[in-house]
């Protein structure tokens, strides 16, 4: 769900089922996750870690990563720029 964006700047809200994942990948807008609710196992570049509500994560452009939900839980994503291909849902 985009909750707001401007051009150089774009707030996300991905809610997870337990088991659910965001495959690694990587593109060119840098990223900062903030976790909201559940326990996630997270990859940013070669780190490997467990974050849980309260946590947050950096993924600079071009760095792979990944998340899987360790129980159903919600991410808040922070993109700069925007998001392009996101904002054919928003309505």
């Amino acid at each position: 769900q985009v909750l707001g964006h401007v051009p150089d700047l774009m707030v996300v809200r991905v809610d997870f089922a337990e088991g659910a994942c965001g495959a690694l990948h990587h593109h060119p807008h840098r990223q900062v996750s903030y976790i909201c609710a559940g326990t996630f196992a997270v990859t940013v570049g070669p780190d490997e870690r467990t974050l849980a509500v309260g946590d947050c994560f950096v993924a600079a452009a071009n760095v792979p990563h990944a998340v899987r939900a360790l129980e159903a839980g919600t991410i808040l994503d922070v993109f700069t720029p925007a998001r392009a291909e996101f904002l054919g849902a928003v309505r």
